[in-house]
């Protein structure tokens, strides 16, 4: 346990994930963080009292989504750094000061901690976790476990149409930008994948998908290159199984390609969400 108070505030938005956060909320109080804000996503689970056991300041984002939760909980942040923290992430003893200490050493408007995949013992939870060790997206700046100053994240903002492939945006408009953006070589997180069903990796599969297709409508003939990620992806995938003897992987792969572009439509021709910007409320 860290007895250090860390000037940091950690935002973590959660949605019915009661059986993630004692963990989650565990490694940040034993990280000595100064600041604990849950934001909940309208959950019908324990999310909101395990939230209070743990001391967080809990607001509510009506179930408006991961960009609203984000932006919410960092406009109400009384730290000089916020980090953005994903409720299936652990962080070990010690990592958010040294995650701090090489986001001002380098000079960094935002560093994500390195991620370690897990999952138990299903078949298409351990494909996640296999295809997020091996993908070339891990070393790809996310919102996973990231920290910001307060005031760059919220002058940059989130576009709050994203529901899902936020962090592409983010990642797109920052570098466009000339911010300094990285995932750090120094700190790692373990990621855990803890639904193993197929439900659950097909979420993960359309909204990757619909967040692409979101991408190429914004940003229209520079976007169109993303129309090659998850073929590149799966291809890649398929490959390093074949290469590696790992056949079992092959089927996953190909279920990624496949429903990664039957999203893309969905996400390049589906209205725009009309999300408003109101403001957050106490749970």
């Amino acid at each position: 346990m860290n007895d250090q108070i860390v000037d940091i505030t950690v935002v973590v938005p959660a949605r019915n994930a009661a059986h993630l956060l004692h963990e989650c909320l565990g490694s940040v109080r034993s990280n000595g963080a100064a600041e604990l804000i849950v934001v909940d996503g309208n959950s019908t689970d324990a999310t909101v009292q395990i939230a209070a056991q743990y001391g967080a300041t809990i607001l509510s984002d009506n179930g408006r989504g991961l960009p609203v939760a984000r932006a919410w909980g960092a406009r109400a942040a009384s730290s000089r750094h916020v980090m953005l923290l994903d409720a299936d992430v652990i962080l070990p003893d010690g990592s958010l000061v040294a995650l701090l200490e090489e986001f001002e050493r380098e000079q960094y408007d935002g560093l994500q901690a390195g991620l370690y995949s897990v999952a138990d013992g299903g078949y298409w939870g351990q494909a996640l976790a296999y295809h997020h060790r091996t993908g070339r997206s891990k070393n790809w700046f996310g919102l996973v476990a990231t920290i910001f100053e307060r005031d760059f994240l919220l002058e940059h903002g989130f576009d709050e149409r994203f529901v899902s492939g936020e962090d592409i945006e983010m990642r797109w408009r920052l570098r466009e930008g000339g911010a300094k953006t990285g995932v750090s070589r120094e700190v790692q997180v373990t990621h855990r994948f803890a639904d193993d069903s197929f439900g659950f990796a097909l979420g993960q599969f359309r909204a990757d998908g619909e967040g692409l297709g979101r991408m190429v409508r914004k940003h229209k003939l520079g976007g169109l290159r993303l129309l090659a990620l998850p073929g590149a992806g799966a291809i890649r995938g398929v490959m390093l199984s074949l290469v590696r003897r790992q056949p079992r992987w092959i089927p996953y792969f190909l279920t990624f390609g496949t429903m990664n572009y039957v999203s893309m439509i969905k996400g390049i021709f589906e209205r725009a969400s009309d999300t408003s910007r109101g403001a957050p409320q106490s749970a």
